[in-house]
C-alpha cells in the first residue's frame, strides 16, 4: 500500500500545485488587511470560494455517476470593483449590457468554476463492452457565469466549455483514487466515450418564496428554482423546491449539487452568520426535490459527432435531496444525500450518492 502511495506522490504533488495555483489566480486583487475577517466586510465586497465533492461511496456503491469534483469562485459585487476603479474602462460597456443589471437592489457577480465528473456502468470488472448499461465517460470542464442576486432572487447565466472522453482524464483520476485506497481498478475504460469538445449554455433562477422567523434565531424558508441548458453535452429543462429550517440560517440560496448555474452558497445580506460577528455560528437542515426533462445527455446518448456506445435514456429524472449545513464564520460546510430515479431503460439500481461542499467567504 505504501509503495503504491509513493508511486503516485508525483501526481499528487501536481494536483496540489494546481490547486494552489488556482487559489492564487482566484484570490481577490486587493488582499484583506491583517486582522480583518469576513465580518469586517460589507456583503458587496465579500468573495466566496466553494469546493464540492460527490461520490457514490456514500451510497455504498461504485457505479453510474461515481465521482464529481468542482472548485468555484464568486467575485464581490462588480459595482464595488467599478467604484474602486478596478474595472478597465473598456469592460464597463460590456458589464452594463449584461442582463438584469438595472434590477433594483441586486448585486452583480462573476463566477468561475473548474471541475470533473465521471460515470461507469454497474459491472466494472468486465473488460468487454457492457451493452445494456451506461457508457464509461468523463467530463472535464471550466465555466464562467454572470450572476445577479438580491435577498429573494438569483439569476445566473453560465457558459461551460470542456471535453468528454479520454482527454477528460477521468480514467487516470479514478485509477489514482482506487490505487491510493487499495481498491481494484475498473477494467472497462477502453470502452469509454470518444473525445468530443463540449459546450453548454445554462440559465438558472432561484426565488425565496417564504421566509419566516419563529424566534430571534430560529426560522425557516422555502425556495423554488427553474432553468435549463442547451448544448451538445446536455440539454434539459429543470425545476424544483427546497425547504430549510434551523438556527441562524445563512442568508444565501441553499445548498446545491455540482450543477451549473451560479454559486448558491455566497451570502446576499449582512445578517448572514459569515458576515455578522454577533451571530457567527448557525446550523440548519434542508430537503429538496428537483426534476429534469432531459432532451440530451451525452453520458447516456453517446457521442454527438461519432459512433459510440449508448443506452435509451429516461426523459424525466427526479432527485430527492436530504442534508444538513453548519456555518462557522467564515465557513459553510454542508452534506447532502441524493436519491435519484432511474436514468435509462434497464437500470437495475437507482443512483444514490453523497455530496459535500465547503465554502469560505472572505
Amino acid at each position: 500500500m505504501n509503495a503504491r502511495i509513493d508511486r503516485y506522490m508525483p501526481r499528487i504533488r501536481k494536483i496540489l500545485v494546481f490547486l494552489g495555483t488556482a487559489w492564487v489566480v482566484t484570490a481577490p486583487a486587493a488582499p484583506v488587511a491583517v486582522g480583518d475577517t469576513a465580518a469586517d466586510l460589507p456583503v458587496s465586497q465579500a468573495a466566496t470560494v466553494t469546493f464540492m465533492f460527490e461520490n457514490d461511496l456514500f451510497g455504498d456503491t461504485d457505479q453510474q455517476y461515481t465521482n464529481g469534483i468542482q472548485i468555484g469562485w464568486l467575485t464581490p459585487d462588480l459595482t464595488y470593483f467599478e467604484q474602486a476603479g478596478r474595472l478597465p474602462k473598456w469592460s464597463l460597456p460590456l458589464v452594463k449590457a449584461l442582463p438584469w443589471v438595472n434590477r433594483g437592489g441586486a448585486q452583480r457577480n462573476l463566477g468561475l468554476a473548474f471541475g470533473q465528473k465521471m460515470f461507469t456502468p454497474e459491472d466494472i470488472d468486465s473488460r468487454s463492452l457492457v451493452t445494456d448499461d451506461r457508457p464509461y465517460a468523463g467530463w472535464l470542464y471550466g465555466g464562467v457565469s454572470f450572476v445577479s442576486r438580491s435577498a429573494d432572487r438569483l439569476d445566473a447565466i453560465e457558459l461551460q466549455l470542456g471535453v468528454v472522453g479520454p482527454a477528460s482524464l477521468a480514467e487516470k483520476t479514478q485509477n489514482l483514487i482506487h490505487d491510493i485506497r487499495d481498491i481494484p481498478r475498473a477494467r472497462g475504460w477502453d470502452n469509454q466515450l470518444k473525445n468530443e469538445p463540449g459546450l453548454a449554455l445554462i440559465y438558472q433562477r432561484k426565488e425565496r418564496w417564504i421566509s419566516r422567523m419563529l424566534s430571534e434565531h430560529v426560522g425557516y424558508d422555502l425556495m423554488g428554482h427553474a432553468g435549463g441548458a442547451l448544448g451538445n453535452v446536455f440539454t434539459y429543462l429543470n425545476g424544483g423546491v427546497e425547504v430549510r429550517a434551523g438556527w441562524n440560517m445563512p442568508a444565501d440560496f441553499g445548498t446545491t449539487l455540482i450543477n451549473p448555474g451560479g454559486d448558491t452558497n455566497a451570502p446576499v445580506a449582512g445578517n448572514d452568520p459569515r458576515l455578522n460577528s454577533g451571530t457567527p455560528i448557525g446550523v440548519h437542515l434542508f430537503t429538496a426535490i428537483t426534476g429534469r426533462w432531459v432532451v440530451r445527455d451525452i453520458f447516456l446518448d453517446g457521442n454527438k459527432f461519432t459512433d459510440s456506445h449508448s443506452v435509451d435514456k429516461e426523459p424525466l429524472v427526479a432527485d430527492l435531496i436530504i442534508g444538513a449545513s453548519m456555518v462557522m464564520r467564515p465557513y459553510k460546510l454542508s452534506y447532502a444525500q441524493v436519491f435519484r430515479t432511474q436514468e435509462f431503460d434497464g437500470q437495475r439500481l437507482n443512483p444514490n450518492f453523497g455530496s459535500i461542499s465547503l465554502s469560505v467567504t472572505f
